[in-house]
């Protein structure tokens, strides 16, 4: 498994997640208390970038079309968002998360 480093974990902040480019996938890297996720940044209804949507009580709405998410298990909760979002493992070492592409839920 191959892991590649994102970011450190300060930059990671609960209400403004930490957008990635990791071999060419827009990733999300959101805090919830003290636990970190990894998931796609690109809403799946249509392009906009998650990371850049509302980020409140453990879950993120989409900037434009109003689908919500939820950051422990990238379930669509609400909204045109059609399906569940990629999640991806990630771990942190020496305080830098890193994650690898290979994806959690199978999706």
């Amino acid at each position: 498994m191959s892991w590649s480093k994102v970011c450190d974990i300060s930059q990671v902040k609960e209400d403004v997640p930490y957008a990635a480019t990791v071999e060419g996938k827009k990733i999300g890297i959101y805090r919830l208390q003290e636990e970190y996720y990894a998931l796609e940044d690109i809403c799946p209804h249509a392009y906009a970038l998650l990371s850049q949507g509302f980020v409140e009580d453990g879950k993120v709405e989409c900037p434009l079309h109003e689908a919500i998410f939820d950051l422990r298990s990238g379930r669509c909760l609400h909204g045109p968002g059609g399906r569940d979002l990629t999640r991806y493992p990630l771990r942190i070492r020496d305080n830098q998360i890193e994650i690898t592409l290979i994806k959690e839920n199978g999706s």
